[in-house]
């Protein structure tokens, strides 16, 4: 094709703000791209991976809503919900689209971008997402799963707790949910570590759950606190089995995924969150109703999104260890966000209002199921 002739090329302001569209639009492809690698997954739905059940019925306030999750077993409601058609049934037709992620903080930037209406998610992302943007970004509007987080060791090298002095366990990310479990045990013991850097009387190495088999298969970590599958793969390889993080919790309930909304979509399309956590919670009930059916559902759903099927020792001994609930246990998150407090990654946050569980309790209703009242402080005036 030829040049466009100069006079009707578009003007230089004009050109540079189309220049600028393009670029971010770039941007958040690529951050899509390289966020959604967990256990080789990519982006789902119209970027590959499973195609979500088919929108049927009546479309509700929004021809689509974007839901985003991570391609691990404590985000089994996404994988089994999405898979099963569950939450699309309640959607009608509205249709779901889906994205995996493999780190809560691109999740946040996707849904402070626009680019995810609802999300999968750790306590850790939520709370920092929520503090920094001055609580205008996020609500909390469901829990999802408890549990599912264990420190596993090389057993030639630590044999007991006080063995860690010294050495390398890995954490997922830098202030990640068990990167601040962590810590804080650390900080627990009286030993010292440098928050930022992870040097210290141990060496707190981040290392993406992708890659951490073959970092502690090499020898270039001696253990990791991480969560299910990436724990049990770590069994597979000869790790033990040193520390369930649910015996550090009253109950042994600790939230590790909740459920997060766009404030602006809320607003906006309060049916359309209703109809979701109508799914979840009705998906939450099927897994719990059929625990082996699901078990088999969710690894299906990795098996779409990584190309790889858990092995079955992997995925028969992660699978007990995850809660799934409706319960967003807002005290522990509140416990979790001092833990980040006492570590020196978060300063004191004010988190009233970041849960808001109004439309869960709604659904709840519904369906001649109790309510669920959020606990803790900060989180008190938010059960309407």
């Amino acid at each position: 094709m030829p040049p466009q002739p100069p006079q009707h090329r578009p003007p230089p302001a004009q050109r540079s703000r189309r220049s600028h569209r393009a670029a971010a639009f770039c941007l958040l492809l690529l951050v899509c791209a390289a966020t959604s690698c967990g256990y080789g997954s990519k982006a789902d739905g119209p970027t590959g991976g499973p195609v979500p059940a088919a929108a049927v019925g009546e479309k509700l306030s929004a021809d689509s809503v974007r839901i985003g999750h991570f391609p691990n077993l404590t985000h089994a409601t996404a994988l089994v919900g999405v898979r099963e058609g569950l939450i699309q049934r309640e959607l009608g037709g509205t249709a779901l689209k889906t994205v995996t992620f493999n780190a809560g903080p691109a999740e946040i930037e996707a849904l402070n971008a626009g680019a995810v209406d609802i999300g999968f998610i750790g306590p850790s992302p939520a709370v920092n997402g929520y503090v920094k943007s001055k609580g205008s970004n996020l609500r909390i509007i469901s829990g999802s799963a408890s549990g599912g987080v264990k420190l596993v060791v090389n057993p030639e090298k630590i044999k007991t707790l006080d063995d860690l002095k010294g050495r390398r366990i890995a954490t997922p990310q830098l202030g990640n949910t068990q990167d601040v479990a962590l810590l804080n045990w650390i900080s627990a013991r009286g030993w010292k570590v440098d928050a930022a850097s992870g040097r210290g009387d141990v060496s707190v190495v981040r290392t993406d759950n992708t890659v951490t088999p073959d970092a502690y298969r090499s020898g270039a970590v001696d253990g990791a606190w991480v969560p299910e599958p990436t724990a049990s793969k770590l069994v597979s390889e000869g790790g033990r089995v040193l520390l369930d993080e649910r015996d550090l919790w009253p109950g042994g309930r600790f939230v590790i995924t909740n459920v997060i909304v766009s404030q602006k979509f809320l607003e906006e399309h309060p049916d359309v969150v209703e109809a979701v956590l109508r799914g979840t919670v009705k998906t939450n009930e099927w897994i719990n109703a059929d625990p082996d059916r699901a078990k088999a559902s969710a690894n299906a759903a990795l098996k779409s999104l990584t190309g790889k099927e858990l092995e079955a020792p992997v995925i028969d001994r992660a699978w007990p260890g995850i809660l799934v609930t409706d319960d967003p246990l807002a005290a522990s998150l509140r416990a979790q966000a001092d833990h980040a407090v006492t570590v020196g990654l978060l300063e004191r946050p004010d988190l009233t209002g970041i849960h808001d569980l109004g439309p869960l309790n709604k659904v709840l209703a519904s369906l001649h199921k109790p309510p669920v009242t959020p606990t803790g402080p900060g989180t008190d005036d938010q059960g309407r």
